[in-house]
């Protein structure tokens, strides 16, 4: 997938003029939200759950080159085989590889990040291989060639009269003469496509939630029951995974199942778990008669023993994108590569790097609401901050953002002058605020308040002002 991540502000401004998104973004804090909150309340133990989760993956990534010699020495004793790709370039070599031996023309995909990180259906298809995404808003994007705008729901941004119009589109062809308007429907006819493609594809190709050492088990954990059809019907099962995917025992697994589907969708559990362990043995009725294991590094062996190892514990729910404010005004495509929200925030520059990634970590408030939910502790605010400052070290920052940034720290160190200029401000905006106490317009505030008002200084003057009037220490 090609990066627009330099391009982040126009593409903002895009996505705030997209009535269509905005529409579809407004759904989201009932559809992802709300559920969340419901199933942690019917869960007294959550948060020693998170912790007993954030635990797990930090014991896994203090020891991952041993469990990760432990997965492949079990995968290798099934008959399966493992394949280590260090960079994207090799996982896109090794699954090609793969598909021209199986003498693949079609595969079946189902949802996979790490396969959009590397770019693979692209390459498949410049070597007349035509990969079809079996997950029903994989699939509605894949027909559309748009990228997934959301790690979890793919084609979040949609409206159904867009759904509809690209299935009466590309459907057409296939006899389906009829432009369908009702969920179930669209649903319906989806299942009955792709259906064929179940049944013509020579490979099939999957992510993995995680990858068990002890077990030597990759795990899926679907709604839609789809992976499962790409996994056993095929000859061939490819598993495309990132090295921090690997835990320890399959207690570990359960632990995390507790966490990841009411973390993303609010459901207690996901409609189907499946625990993908080797090809088929004699005597199965079904199953792949050839597994493999893709462990893709990608760069992140390098961030192990960092400040940014937090990172790595990611198991990919997209709770933080949910609750993010700036992800639920713009949607995951403004971000401009593969991980979007407030995690794009921290993976993307450490992927693409920070000249082309920069952008991200400053479309934040620090708010919190994101290391707030995330069921593994990721501390995100901490992790952008550190993207932040080191954006600044290397003279990337604007030379107005810097400038601006000289002054306030100018002030900041003299207390008496900060709070004088701070007074002055505070007094001379209220002059101008508007009658019900917010402004629709200021000077070199246009990116605030083109698409929301500003709340203008309220009586009582500065907060330093109003904590010595109410009896608080100033020094």
């Amino acid at each position: 997938m090609r990066s627009t991540a330099h391009a982040f502000k126009d593409n903002v401004g895009e996505a705030l003029r997209n009535a269509n998104l905005q529409r579809s973004l407004s759904t989201m804090k009932v559809g992802f939200v709300e559920r969340r909150q419901g199933a942690v309340e019917r869960m007294p133990e959550f948060e020693a759950l998170r912790d007993r989760a954030r635990d797990i993956k930090n014991h896994a990534l203090a020891h991952l080159d041993f469990y990760l010699e432990r997965f492949e020495k079990k995968v290798l004793a099934l008959g399966g085989h493992v394949h280590w790709a260090p960079t994207a370039e090799d996982a896109r070599r090794i699954v090609l590889d793969l598909c021209r031996q199986a003498n693949a023309r079609t595969v079946a995909k189902a949802k996979s990040m790490i396969a959009e990180e590397i770019g693979l259906n692209e390459h498949l298809e410049a070597h007349g291989i035509a990969p079809i995404e079996t997950d029903l808003g994989e699939y509605i994007i894949q027909l559309r060639q748009e990228p997934p705008s959301h790690i979890i729901a793919p084609a979040v941004h949609l409206t159904k009269d867009q759904v509809a119009d690209t299935f009466h589109e590309h459907h057409a062809k296939l006899g389906f003469a009829r432009r369908l308007t009702e969920r179930n429907d669209l649903v319906a006819e989806a299942r009955e496509v792709l259906r064929r493609k179940f049944q013509e594809a020579d490979v099939g190709i999957t992510g993995a939630n995680f990858l068990v050492a002890e077990t030597g088990s990759s795990m899926l954990v679907t709604n839609e029951g789809n992976a499962d059809l790409s996994n056993t019907l095929p000859k061939t099962h490819i598993v495309v995974a990132s090295i921090e995917k690997v835990i320890p025992t399959l207690e570990d697994a359960a632990a995390l199942l507790r966490v990841l589907a009411r973390s993303a969708t609010g459901q207690e559990w996901s409609s189907y778990t499946t625990f993908n362990t080797g090809p088929k043995r004699k005597g199965d009725p079904d199953g792949p008669e050839s597994y493999h294991v893709v462990l893709l590094d990608n760069g992140r062996s390098n961030v192990l023993g960092t400040e940014m190892q937090d990172m790595l514990r990611c198991i990919r729910c997209g709770a933080c994108m949910n609750h993010c404010p700036v992800y639920g005004a713009i949607g995951g495509h403004a971000y401009g590569w593969v991980y979007p929200g407030p995690i794009g925030a921290v993976l993307d520059p450490q992927l693409l790097g920070l000249e082309e990634a920069g952008n991200l970590p400053n479309a934040s408030t620090f708010c919190g609401r994101c290391e707030s939910v995330c069921p593994v502790r990721i501390p995100l605010p901490k992790l952008m901050r550190h993207w932040r400052e080191r954006e600044f070290e290397r003279h990337l920052t604007p030379p107005t953002v810097r400038k601006a940034l000289g002054l306030w720290a100018f002030l900041a160190k003299r207390p008496l002058l900060y709070r004088a200029a701070t007074g002055i401000a505070n007094r001379a905006m209220a002059l101008f605020g508007r009658a019900e106490g917010r402004y629709d317009a200021l000077p070199l505030a246009g990116g605030w308040t083109t698409h929301r008002d500003m709340p203008a200084p309220q009586a009582g003057g500065t907060f330093h002002a109003q904590w010595k009037a109410r009896g608080g220490a100033t020094r």
